[in-house]
């Protein structure tokens, strides 16, 4: 009786925290789309007064995600910290050229905060300095893979990109993710997956706006520079319009061309683009962390 006393007088002040804490928060105005593209370009040129404006204004978003995650023995207010944390960072990198409200930019980077501080509490295996800076590194490729493969990379796809042994990536992944068997092979077929030490954004509805805001900006720049067939034939044969890639002949066939009249279309219409560079460079599909 006197645990279960005690306990809830701790959730009435973790409550009253968040209570009071939420009154604090609630005084900063939520800003409109316009609003916040206008504080983006002035955090980019240094303005410290814009970056306060925006991160205070969406403090609220940090309770809305935080709050689903707490436990009996993870505390709320801890779980906020970390995830303002993350808030921060999305200010400071957020692009307004991505044309994404800043809510949805930003809820990768909290949830990323979050579910890392919730995984360190978690561990029962604290790795050393230079280990926990290699998890950082996995995590991500990871996140990079996944864009890059588009599909769940293996460890020895990590391994590869980070210039590490699969042995290495194993030890690590196990660690983080439970205690090891004294008998353990480190091999990719024993060792556990990345997705044991990191929550999987892969399918979120986040990271396909983000996507498909990258996409549709690349359209966009293909559309102002290049002829209608040029166009046509990028898209198909680097899947900027979402589907499959296409051999020479099935575009060939679309387009009722010989293949080698597509690949000659190819080469000049990447020349023509090469000229455009920096205006592909807004549309690079972010990766968080």
């Amino acid at each position: 009786m006197e645990g279960r006393k005690t306990k809830n007088i701790a959730d009435f002040a973790q409550d009253e925290l968040l209570d009071a804490y939420f009154k604090q928060i609630k005084v900063f105005p939520l800003l409109t789309f316009e609003e916040e593209q206008d504080l983006s370009k002035k955090i980019q040129d240094g303005d410290e007064k814009a970056l306060h404006k925006l991160v205070n204004a969406n403090l609220r978003l940090v309770v809305k995600i935080a709050k689903p995650q707490a436990a009996p023995d993870i505390s709320i207010m801890d779980l906020i910290q970390e995830g303002n944390m993350g808030l921060l960072q999305a200010a400071k990198k957020y692009d307004h050229k991505k044309n994404v409200r800043f809510c949805t930019y930003a809820s990768l980077w909290i949830k990323q905060t979050i579910s890392r501080y919730i995984s360190g509490k978690h561990r029962l295996v604290k790795l050393p300095g230079k280990k926990e800076e290699t998890l950082r590194k996995i995590r991500r490729a990871y996140h990079v893979l996944c864009q890059t493969l588009m599909h769940q990379p293996k460890n020895s796809d990590i391994a590869k990109k980070l210039g590490i042994s699969v042995k290495e990536l194993d030890y690590i992944i196990n660690v983080t993710s439970g205690p090891l068997s004294i008998e353990s092979n480190f091999t990719e077929g024993a060792a556990g997956s990345i997705q044991d030490v990191h929550e999987d954004y892969t399918y979120s509805p986040e990271q396909n706006m983000l996507k498909q805001s990258a996409r549709d900006g690349t359209m966009q720049v293909l559309g102002r520079r290049l002829k209608e067939k040029e166009r046509r034939v990028l898209s198909h044969r680097y899947q900027l319009n979402g589907s499959a890639r296409l051999t020479l002949r099935e575009i060939s066939d679309d387009l009722e061309v010989s293949p080698e009249t597509v690949r000659q279309i190819e080469i000049r219409a990447l020349k023509k683009m090469r000229k455009h560079a920096d205006e592909l460079k807004d549309c690079v599909y972010f990766e968080a962390m």
